[in-house]
């Protein structure tokens, strides 16, 4: 990295705050009023974070375009198996939630595990067979939980706990984990 560019985002926010996007760029968005000596105060003295993540993300990138993707069948056999598994664990969890749904959908994704409509449908991402069993579990309680709350809200995160007491080392797993599987499908 010989020079490093810093894209300036100016508007009526109060703070600045410090990015990194997808594609490798540092973006600092910052209050109209604010001078550019302090932007760039701002920037030196978070240069040693920048670079660090800028290293960790391209690396994570080397390492996602190393990924062997699925053919179509093998999509497709990861959709059929999501059928005839996902539903009964909805089932099971519905009722220990005390929660109707609607219509269970397998789709094949590129960014999201599963969702949940206002109308109580749920999505699931057919990648999830190629996760542990308790993380299918974690998924389809975070939909299900969506049922008693259309947010994410500490009463939220406290009926996901209720059902899955280790979620956060499920969320961990995912963060570290999920990418990978991902990245299979792109």
């Amino acid at each position: 990295m010989d020079k490093l560019e810093i894209e300036i985002i100016r508007s009526r926010r109060k703070t600045i705050s410090l990015e990194i996007t997808d594609d490798l760029k540092v973006r600092i968005r910052a209050p109209k009023t604010m001078s550019k000596k302090r932007i760039r105060e701002f920037a030196t003295e978070r240069m040693e974070w920048i670079m660090s993540h800028l290293e960790k993300m391209e690396a994570k990138q080397e390492k996602l375009a190393s990924v062997e993707k699925l053919s179509k069948e093998e999509l497709s056999e990861l959709a059929d198996k999501a059928v005839s598994y996902i539903p009964e664990r909805v089932a099971h969890f519905a009722a220990l939630l005390q929660v109707t749904y609607g219509r269970i959908t397998i789709r094949n994704q590129q960014t999201r595990w599963g969702s949940c409509s206002s109308k109580g449908n749920l999505n699931f991402n057919c990648l999830l067979m190629l996760t542990p069993p308790e993380i299918i579990d974690y998924i389809v309680v975070h939909e299900l939980c969506h049922r008693l709350e259309m947010n994410h809200s500490k009463r939220f995160w406290e009926q996901v706990g209720r059902v899955i007491p280790n979620y956060k080392s499920c969320e961990k797993w995912l963060k570290e984990n999920g990418s990978l599987i991902m990245a299979k499908n792109r």
